[in-house]
């Protein structure tokens, strides 16, 4: 019997969800290593009040302990150095009960992105389809015969429809990234033309803004394992990004180099940076810039055509090559997005 008793210390005490063991004195018992990082190393012998004074659990103990009642209550625990959401179950166990916490903080904060996100997507679409709606009922109605008015609205519609295709676009594409996020590249590409490749497609845009592009650095190719046409996405969309919200400076610069050795990375590295001279951003928006529809300038972004998914996009796709994205930037003194990608 003591071999047994023995045996079930030590299946509890290796359990990896926290189980705590109370006497019908609500005084904890039992309390295995997982509960202990919760808790406390001195949560065995207290009192279970003092441990979690939560009105529904402390109602869910009584109604087991006296009634022999089984119970599940959500409850919000502070312990190692983090808060925690956990669903408690607690049920009758010989004389005492036995108390299990599962551990749904991640789960809920799934849901609650997914709420947020689905929210976010029906706010940016609704924003356009009732620009279009009213448009429609104009040039059915006032508007019908009116050449100018209608040639107006028509330029507005294409307009809107345009914005609501880029943003099915990007979601698509977030989509994709996300889905291929734990998949390496295994396609080995030169860094150095991908971005020439950008720069060249982008020129005329450039052109049309007052906003010279420059490259610095791009004499040697340099080879790495990369999914092309995922890191053309991300030159092309931190380029124009610079060249729409940075080129009030007129000149925007994609400068390559090449690190030795980079710690975070563990070995040699390329930098990829693209700098403007721009109005730049205040550091308050700057740990937030790669959230999905995140916009330090509402109104300016959806002016300019955007969607508020290409930083989220460009940061999984960094992701995927096991890269670093950082952004460096103040007020009044332009912005660098710095890309850093390891050469192995």
């Amino acid at each position: 019997m003591r071999m047994q008793d023995g045996l079930n210390a030590a299946i509890l005490e290796a359990l990896p969800m926290p189980v705590l063991i109370v006497d019908r004195q609500e005084r904890v018992i039992v309390a295995n290593a997982a509960s202990r990082q919760i808790f406390g190393e001195a949560v065995q012998g207290r009192t279970f009040a003092t441990v979690l004074r939560q009105p529904a659990l402390m109602s869910a103990l009584e109604a087991a302990l006296r009634r022999g009642d089984q119970g599940r209550v959500r409850c919000l625990i502070q312990g190692a150095g983090r808060e925690m959401v956990a669903m408690v179950s607690c049920a009758p166990i010989g004389s005492g009960a036995m108390l299990s916490f599962e551990d749904v903080t991640a789960l809920e904060e799934a849901e609650a992105m997914r709420r947020d996100f689905v929210a976010n997507v029906s706010h940016e679409l609704r924003t356009p389809l009732t620009a279009l709606m009213g448009f429609i009922e104009t040039l059915r109605g006032a508007a019908r015969d009116d050449p100018a008015a209608r040639e107006r609205f028509l330029s507005i519609m294409d307009r809107e429809a345009n914005r609501m295709n880029r943003l099915v676009a990007d979601l698509l594409s977030l989509s994709r990234v996300e889905a291929e996020e734990r998949k390496r590249p295994a396609q080995r590409v030169d860094v150095v033309s991908l971005v020439q490749s950008a720069l060249v497609t982008l020129r005329p845009q450039a052109e049309a803004a007052g906003v010279n592009l420059l490259l610095e650095g791009g004499d040697a190719a340099i080879v790495i394992p990369a999914d092309p046409d995922q890191l053309t996405q991300v030159f092309t969309n931190l380029i124009e990004n610079a060249v729409k919200y940075g080129g009030s400076g007129g000149e925007v610069t994609a400068r390559i180099s090449r690190i030795p050795h980079e710690a975070g990375l563990r070995g040699p590295a390329v930098k990829i940076m693209v700098i403007d001279k721009g109005d730049g951003i205040d550091p308050l928006h700057l740990p937030r810039l790669t959230e999905r529809f995140y916009r330090v300038d509402t109104h300016r972004s959806r002016e300019q055509g955007g969607t508020g998914l290409g930083l989220a996009i460009v940061k999984h796709i960094v992701n995927r090559h096991r890269g670093r994205m950082r952004v460096e930037s103040q007020k009044g003194q332009g912005s660098s997005f710095i890309v850093t990608l390891p050469e192995t």
